[in-house]
């Protein structure tokens, strides 16, 4: 017998959804791309603003990587490379290509990506800007290989779509990871040390406001059968009264004393509790920070050591640090020179000269020069005499 709300059972073959796609997820578009974590971003950036150590390695980095040269094998488009980039417009009212280096590498410093633009004039045969983006407004759409990808902006109707003019877009991660096109931040590791020393700070912070604006608790002992009720409370409002006048006095410069009558104790509040020492975690969050940015700390106003000088391991680490840092934008700079020779005509190559890194002391340089002229001058005397 059949149930009206029973269905009969198929006996044929199924039918096949002609509009499944193959072999895909159902957020396939998604697949290709990786998503931007803006929230790290704001959040590193705000990292940067709250502990000043931070912010101040990362000035000192970018001043140290700075000074960059170019040279090509034509001298007269040397002259003129030179001169477009002492002169290119970067954004911000500022000029040449070591401005738009030192945005561009705080960028890929903090954020861990950098995304710069350049700008042709109206006619094509001039660069007539050279500028930095916001990384956060900017996507990257892998392709099928590892070495093709694309940079994605959104349009009028908030979706993303490739930008049309790849050719023209910097992009530069550091760092990045295996199956990551986004570099990674040099403030990564940082967010948790630094709400643990914003908890400190916090804390001292309130504790001098209850401690360190002093308070003060006066007491009003009557002696026994010396007044009555009524006129015991008469009495402490009169030497209220008389403390409060005595302070704001204070407050206006002058000197005023105060004078009471019976037994009347004067105490500060809070001044037996003792604030906890926060020089030693302090330090030890600051030295994970400093550590992390691969600057010696006497460099950031920290005072550690009863030595405050740059030894020479010190100086070799540095100096590898802002090597690597150099090569990273190299990429970046031979594009815009490139660029800029072919719209000229010049099939030359550009070659990146970095001003050389100088961290010793000027004095043991110079002892060391004075040496190995005496012991040239020595080794020249010892071959005359031999001679004769």
């Amino acid at each position: 017998m059949k149930v009206p709300w029973q269905k009969e059972r198929s006996t044929g073959g199924e039918t096949a959804v002609q509009l499944r796609s193959g072999g895909r997820s159902t957020f396939g578009r998604l697949e290709s791309y990786v998503p931007l974590l803006d929230g790290e971003t704001a959040l590193y950036r705000e990292v940067r603003e709250a502990v000043p150590v931070v912010d101040a390695a990362i000035c000192k980095l970018i001043r140290l990587t700075g000074g960059v040269r170019v040279a090509c094998g034509n001298e007269r488009a040397e002259q003129g490379l030179q001169r477009f980039l002492r002169e290119v417009p970067v954004g911000r009212g500022q000029r040449g290509i070591n401005a738009f280096l030192d945005c561009y590498l705080d960028s890929l410093l903090t954020c861990g990506r950098a995304v710069g633009e350049i700008v042709p004039d109206a006619e094509g045969r001039e660069i007539a800007a050279v500028l930095c983006a916001d990384v956060s407004q900017v996507e990257v759409r892998e392709g099928d290989s590892p070495l093709e990808f694309c940079l994605c902006g959104v349009d009028g109707y908030g979706r993303s779509v490739p930008l049309e003019y790849q050719d023209l877009l910097l992009f530069t991660p550091l760092n990045p990871e295996a199956g990551h096109p986004y570099g990674v931040s040099m403030l990564r590791s940082m967010p948790y040390l630094t709400g643990l020393l914003l908890k400190i700070y916090d804390a001292m912070g309130k504790n001098w406001d209850r401690c360190g604006n002093v308070r003060f608790a006066v007491t009003y002992k009557p002696q026994d059968g010396e007044l009555d009720r009524g006129a015991a409370q008469e009495r402490a409002e009169q030497i209220a009264e008389e403390w409060s006048r005595a302070m704001q006095e204070g407050r206006n410069g002058s000197v005023r004393d105060f004078v009471s009558v019976g037994d009347v104790s004067i105490k500060a509040i809070g001044a037996d509790n003792q604030i906890l020492d926060s020089e030693t975690p302090v330090r030890q969050i600051l030295e994970q920070l400093v550590a992390k940015t691969g600057l010696p700390p006497f460099m950031l106003g920290l005072s550690w050591s009863s030595t405050e000088r740059m030894s020479s391991q010190q100086a070799d680490m540095l100096t590898s640090e802002i090597t690597a840092l150099r090569r990273t934008l190299e990429p970046v700079i031979e594009r815009v020179c490139t660029l800029w020779l072919r719209m000229h005509g010049y099939g030359c190559r550009a070659v990146v000269d970095w001003e050389d890194i100088n961290l010793q002391d000027e004095v043991e340089e110079a002892k060391a020069a004075l040496y190995l002229q005496q012991a040239r001058k020595l080794r020249q005397e010892n071959d005359e005499a031999e001679g004769k």
